[in-house]
């Protein structure tokens, strides 16, 4: 039987990890990609054994490198899920942000997802797979980090570009937006300042920011049969931030950053 395959980029990091784990829960196999073949290494022997937790040194602005991972996951079955997590956010104003900025916050969050979907789609075609963009309520609402906020926002409108192009070769294309997520490097901000996740956390409906398996758990709905007739959507996981915190979240940012 040919194993099912889920391939998750920038998976050397908090939210990619968790992701990996979870959807390790109905995949045979998963592949973590990232550019620090290493860390990659060191979070799939975290998870679990060799022949389930693949790590895969890939830098997804790169075809040649996006090509070699295909070959790899080619090798070991069938992709039914791709989820485009690689990511990073400078926190600069749109007045500082450089043409060299803008053109690598673009090539990261947006280009690369394209360059990986294309290369995929062959397999997910034939799995009727799935696509999973991990966006940000920086592309929904302004929030700074301009160049990245942008791409994010890019980002969104691909997702739907995928669900309504290919939604006859039964690929479904969602994206989840997440807000705040508390990962290693906002426990760096926590240790110059131990009061930032109370004062962050105020700006948050639900008196708290989110946790990486809060993504994880949401991307496996997205990716999963109880999702079987939802694409096309983003899916905020943000602790209610954007139902109507989005001035004074944009106003703390700013004070944050700026």
């Amino acid at each position: 039987m040919t194993k099912s395959i889920a391939i998750v980029t920038g998976a050397a990091g908090d939210i990619g990890a968790a992701i990996a784990a979870r959807l390790a829960d109905d995949h045979d196999v998963v592949f973590l990609a990232d550019i620090d073949a290493a860390a990659a290494s060191a979070v799939a022997a975290k998870l679990g054994p060799d022949d389930r937790f693949v790590a895969a040194g890939c830098d997804v602005t790169s075809e040649a490198s996006i090509a070699e991972l295909f070959r790899r996951a080619a090798d070991a079955g069938v992709v039914r899920t791709l989820v485009n997590n690689a990511g990073a956010a400078r926190a600069t104003s749109l007045h500082e942000t450089t043409p060299e900025i803008w053109r690598a916050d673009n090539a990261l969050n947006l280009e690369a997802a394209f360059l990986c979907f294309r290369a995929f789609e062959p397999m997910l075609k034939a799995s009727k797979g799935s696509v999973v963009n991990i966006a940000s309520v920086n592309g929904m609402n302004v929030f700074g980090h301009p160049a990245y906020s942008a791409a994010k926002a890019g980002l969104l409108h691909f997702t739907r570009l995928v669900a309504v192009e290919y939604g006859k070769f039964g690929i479904r294309s969602n994206a989840v937006a997440p807000g705040t997520v508390k990962t290693q490097a906002w426990e760096k901000r926590a240790a110059a300042n131990p009061n930032v996740f109370e004062e962050a956390r105020r700006w948050y409906p639900l008196q708290r920011v989110v946790d990486p398996q809060d993504v994880a758990n949401a991307v496996a709905f997205l990716a999963g049969p109880l999702a079987a007739a939802i694409s096309g959507v983003c899916l905020p996981v943000d602790c209610g931030l954007t139902a109507g915190q989005a001035e004074l979240a944009r106003t703390f940012s700013q004070s944050e950053h700026y």
